[in-house]
């Protein structure tokens, strides 16, 4: 089975949980053997100082192909676009700009030119998505393949005009929606390209069904058509000591790892830590992520009078997250709407006990963890108070969690891609 992939992201050049994603279930199709040759868009030139062994590098007029030393069956192609997960279309427009001035800045302090490459990147978001789509069909034109597999809205315009020429089966998996990011104030191009992508779709592979339901219902999109996939987790191994420099011994920490974004609810974090500060004095609570709303959680919590009990640590990656949740006593998910949501698991996987959003896929195959609606910041703050309380409680959360956790593998779900490939081939 040869598959060709396009994703929007992919270790160590992460800045969410897409990537995460992509790894999980690259590397449980590679270990069942699964040809997957994987396509994403890189901005910077090269890739020194990234923990990314590079075997035998060939560079192509379109590509620079790598791979991982860990995988065997997987190829990984590094397209020069300046695409990004999570780039709204006033973002993109500001980041090409400032890419384009550095490219330009940097070449004429070396004597020359301005690169003629600085060039290549068209000035709108739109323009760049089809200029990627048109770097896929070439790149795609020299490989070959019997399926595309294509992760949300970025990817769809190449992975449909990919398909099209290689008269190959469409699976375009879904991670997150427009009205996840951007509630009902949805940016109609994004729209439009999710909308497209699903109907010209053989298959469209849901991360949950609270996902699927928007499919359905916001996108016109036959219930037939949609199959649920849910995430898995990578399993954690070891669980060593951390020095806990500048947080004092008998203080509880509350944990929110995410994007600071309107879709991950960080203003109902903080007013539930409000109330739970009201009456727990020695509680810490820490927001370790960035996003657009970091200044206005900043200013919140200074408002709110808990500054001295919020942690802001901006973006972690790596070996940081893994300290971060074993710091944790508990684990907080306040998601306005989460398609699926993969921390939980990783913090369950840590064992950190989890308290989520009612309105989360992740909440569709976890038994052993409080559930809240994102808004009801009382309960939420009831609940936080229990585990930090009451041991017997978080003990009991750990211990079923991290059970449960066990069970969701990234081989099942690599396992359930590979039977849509299959079945996709069947029906040619």
């Amino acid at each position: 089975m040869r598959v060709f992939m396009l994703g929007w992201e992919f270790p160590p050049f992460i800045s969410g949980g897409l990537g995460t994603a992509c790894y999980g279930l690259t590397k449980a199709l590679d270990k069942l053997g699964v040809k997957v040759t994987f396509v994403l868009p890189r901005m910077v030139d090269d890739m020194a100082g990234t923990h990314v062994k590079l075997l035998s590098p060939e560079h192509s007029r379109v590509a620079t192909i790598f791979q991982y030393d860990n995988f065997e069956n997987v190829e990984f192609c590094a397209v020069k676009a300046a695409l990004s997960p999570y780039s709204s279309v006033d973002q993109y427009n500001k980041q090409i700009e400032s890419y384009i001035l550095e490219k330009q800045k940097n070449t004429t302090i070396g004597g020359n030119a301005p690169m003629a490459s600085a060039g290549q990147y068209c000035g709108d978001m739109w323009s760049e998505v089809h200029r990627y789509a048109a770097i896929a069909c070439e790149l795609a034109s020299e490989q070959d393949f019997d399926v595309v597999h294509a992760h949300d809205w970025m990817t769809y315009p190449a992975a449909v005009a990919v398909a099209k020429m290689k008269r190959a089966p469409l699976i375009v998996h879904i991670h997150s929606t427009e009205f996840d990011r951007s509630g009902e104030n949805v940016n109609q191009m994004i729209y439009d390209f999710e909308r497209q992508g699903f109907h010209a779709a053989d298959k469209i592979i849901s991360v949950s069904h609270f996902t699927r339901n928007i499919i359905i219902s916001r996108y016109g999109v036959a219930g037939e058509k949609i199959e649920v996939v849910h995430n898995g987790v990578e399993k954690c191994n070891g669980n060593a000591l951390l020095q806990e420099a500048g947080i004092e011994k008998d203080e509880k920490i509350v944990l929110f790892l995410g994007r600071i974004t309107m879709q991950k609810g960080p203003e109902y974090f903080l007013q539930a830590a409000k109330r739970v500060l009201d009456v727990e004095e020695d509680v810490k609570f820490v927001m370790a992520g960035s996003g657009d709303m970091m200044h206005r959680a900043v200013e919140l919590a200074a408002h709110l009078g808990i500054g001295r009990n919020v942690v802001f640590t901006g973006f972690l990656r790596g070996e940081q997250v893994r300290k971060i949740y074993r710091m944790a006593d508990l684990y907080v998910m306040p998601s306005v709407s989460e398609p699926f949501g993969i921390a939980p698991l990783e913090a369950l996987n840590h064992d950190v006990p989890v308290l989520i959003s009612k309105q989360s896929g992740v909440s569709e195959v976890l038994t052993h963890a409080l559930k809240v609606d994102f808004w009801d910041i009382d309960e939420m703050a009831n609940k936080i108070i229990a585990v930090l309380r009451y041991p017997p409680l978080s003990t009991t959360l750990k211990n079923y969690g991290n059970y449960e956790v066990r069970k969701l593998r990234w081989e099942d779900s690599a396992s359930k891609c590979a039977r849509i490939y299959q079945e996709m081939l069947v029906g040619v």
